[in-house]
């Protein structure tokens, strides 16, 4: 299927793996694509945003990386250097991933009529984003370990669909998004999550901290992935258990996403995500993000 896939250090087997269901056929079909969103809790579209809108992104953050020694040029291959001078250049880290992730080519990718016109299509009436957003450059050695999103959306609509956008191409070993399949039936996993209200380190860990090839072997599962090309989105609800395989680039090359929450557009919004300044889920602004690390420090569990 695809070069040999590690979570967390551990090689999944091939009796676990899966490849994510491609939905973009479907696009013509409304109701039959939001079907499948129900059903399976996920669907996979290909090439939602153009080729060019992606580079012109991918460009732009790599760029703001390579300023502080952390991206080798040219920045749009991604590749890392293994050092950082963003605590040397940077006063405010937080202030410094504010702006990278406010700027203009990522956010014409990521917020985009091509965005709007495909969450509006899936939610079924006209849909806005939020406009905090997760902008995740992963280097080699690391990844996301298994969550659900509800408990860090647990406010304002009932209605919040998570858009996760590669900006770039994705092998398979570079760290691509992962999906456990079925989890969106887990009943006692989403019992649990729907009595979270993530605000701080002090509030439960949301993430699956038991090893994933094990939980996946304990659920009878499979752990759906697939390789991504530029401008592919997976789009999933609050209650659907995702996150990535490691990212093991022998080149070093850096695995650029962004992941957005989308709604209703008359929906009640999350204050904590809305604004020039959005205060984020708790309260620290883009300052709590692991982007906003160096690209040499690990990153943080939540």
């Amino acid at each position: 299927m695809m070069n040999q896939c590690v979570a967390q250090k551990t090689v999944v087997p091939d009796e676990l793996l899966g490849q994510l269901v491609d939905s973009t056929t479907l696009l013509r079909q409304p109701t039959d694509l939001r079907a499948r969103l129900a059903a399976d809790g996920y669907v996979l579209l290909r090439g939602v945003v153009g080729p060019a809108e992606v580079q012109a992104a991918r460009e732009e953050v790599f760029g703001r990386l390579a300023e502080v020694g952390e991206i080798r040029l040219p920045p749009g291959e991604g590749i890392a250097t293994g050092e950082s001078r963003r605590k040397e250049l940077v006063d405010d880290l937080g202030e410094f991933w504010r702006d990278v992730s406010k700027g203009p080519a990522l956010r014409h990718a990521s917020h985009g009529p091509s965005m709007r016109e495909v969450m509006s299509t899936l939610i079924g009436v006209p849909a806005r984003a939020h406009d905090y957003i997760f902008l995740r450059p992963g280097r080699p050695g690391q990844s996301t370990r298994l969550h659900y999103d509800r408990p860090f959306f647990a406010r304002g609509s009932d209605r919040i669909y998570t858009a996760w956008l590669a900006l770039g191409e994705v092998r398979g070993d570079e760290g691509p998004l992962m999906i456990i399949e079925g989890s969106n039936q887990f009943q006692d996993q989403i019992d649990a999550m729907q009595q979270v209200d993530y605000q701080s380190a002090q509030s439960p860990t949301a993430q699956v901290m038991s090893d994933t090839v094990e939980f996946v072997k304990s659920r009878a599962s499979r752990l759906l992935t697939t390789e991504f090309g530029p401008g592919d989105l997976v789009v999933f609800d609050m209650l659907t258990l995702h996150g990535t395989l490691d990212n093991q680039s022998a080149a070093g090359r850096v695995r650029l996403s962004c992941d957005v929450r989308w709604q209703p557009a008359t929906d009640p919004l999350d204050a904590r995500y809305q604004g020039e300044n959005p205060p984020g889920t708790t309260g620290a602004g883009y300052g709590e993000l692991n982007g906003a690390k160096p690209l040499t420090e690990d990153w943080h569990t939540r």
